[in-house]
């Protein structure tokens, strides 16, 4: 994969300042591969299973300041570290004004722009743009799968929102996860903003997390919904930071497709669904894939998960409206011509079509 690799040892300081150094001049990326002991320098514990999940407690942690001939008191940061710690402060000043007198030669618009960017707010049109993309939704109402629905949605959201970073495991053309706009990060060009990340959906949505957490991008990512189960994780650890996450998760469905039960998502919605601060959205057509977005978007504290279907759904919001109904979790879509109602249908996704012919 054409990445280089440093082994050293893990507890020599200097091996491991040489190994940075390296890596920073280096023209590849670079993995540091440090070789280290489980409890270093406890004589009776060292490289045993009872110091992981243990403390050393009292006398054992003399014995290690002994063996690493540590004598200064606890909590104490003896001198010379200190003053290395301070140095630090000085070069982090002057980058800091380095990147302020930049900032300053930029132009008003782009440093309203940059400033809305790094401060994790929307665009100031936001909502109006997405009711436009609603209005020419509902104008079309054909029947289409809500893959190629999101693929529209992102068509036109990626054109004025240039934070959001797209990619996919190796299934870009079937999640539907990258706009005609995007250009994609390669190598020797970082000058993009779709990602192919590979087989790999763990190691994608641990990108993600780490992207997120810089206010300035809103990273997505797609795979199968049957694949969530190696994202799982890294979209625990979203919900559990209040990362703004966006899964595409596509191919939704019971039903038996051409890559036969290993690819047919059965209980993965249900575990989703019981991950605290994780919006899971099962939208029924291309209007709910749209507020779906939308809600997602504006999530700026939870991660959100698309579930989205591989087959053609019809358009059931026959009715406009500027209102994101999606918003409420659950609301009532045709409602009974009767006085008494005895039986209340709940759906969701690719079920809500069946649920209305069974109410016919």
């Amino acid at each position: 994969y054409n990445w280089d690799l440093i082994e050293i040892n893990g507890h020599d300081h200097n091996q491991i300042s040489k190994a940075i150094n390296k890596a920073r001049t280096g023209k590849k990326p670079t993995v540091i591969s440090c070789k280290t002991i489980i409890g270093y320098g406890s004589p009776n514990k060292s490289n045993t299973a009872s110091v992981h999940g243990s403390p050393l407690g009292g006398a054992e942690i003399e014995l290690v300041r002994k063996k690493l001939k540590w004598s200064s008191m606890p909590f104490e940061v003896p001198e010379n570290i200190l003053k290395e710690w301070r140095k630090l402060i000085i070069s982090g000043k002057k980058h800091e004004e380095n990147w302020k007198k930049n900032f300053d030669k930029l132009e008003k618009n782009k440093k309203e722009e940059l400033l809305r960017i790094k401060s994790g707010n929307l665009p100031k049109n936001f909502n109006e743009k997405i009711a436009q993309i609603k209005d020419k939704f509902f104008e079309n109402s054909k029947p289409i799968a809500t893959r190629k629905s999101s693929e529209a949605c992102l068509e036109a959201i990626t054109t004025f929102i240039p934070e959001l970073i797209g990619g996919s495991a190796d299934l870009t053309g079937s999640n539907n996860t990258k706009s005609s706009s995007q250009k994609i990060i390669k190598a020797n060009n970082f000058n993009g903003t779709y990602i192919h990340y590979g087989i790999r959906e763990h190691g994608m949505c641990g990108v993600m997390n780490g992207l997120a957490l810089d206010q300035s991008t809103i990273p997505y990512g797609g795979t199968f919904l049957i694949f969530s189960d190696y994202c799982k994780p890294s979209i625990r650890l979203a919900a559990l930071m209040k990362q703004r996450v966006i899964y595409v998760l596509t191919h939704d469905s019971i039903g038996l497709g051409e890559d036969g039960p290993t690819h047919q998502p059965i209980e993965q919605l249900f575990s989703l669904r019981s991950i605290p601060n994780l919006n899971v959205f099962r939208p029924a057509d291309s209007i709910e894939t749209l507020e779906a977005w939308e809600l997602a978007l504006k999530s700026n504290s939870s991660p959100s998960v698309l579930a989205l279907t591989r087959q053609d759904l019809p358009m059931v919001r026959k009715k406009e409206s500027k209102e994101n109904l999606t918003q409420y979790g659950g609301y009532i879509l045709s409602d009974s011509e009767k006085e008494n109602c005895n039986l209340i249908i709940i759906a969701t996704g690719s079920e809500v079509e069946i649920a209305l012919d069974v109410q016919k």
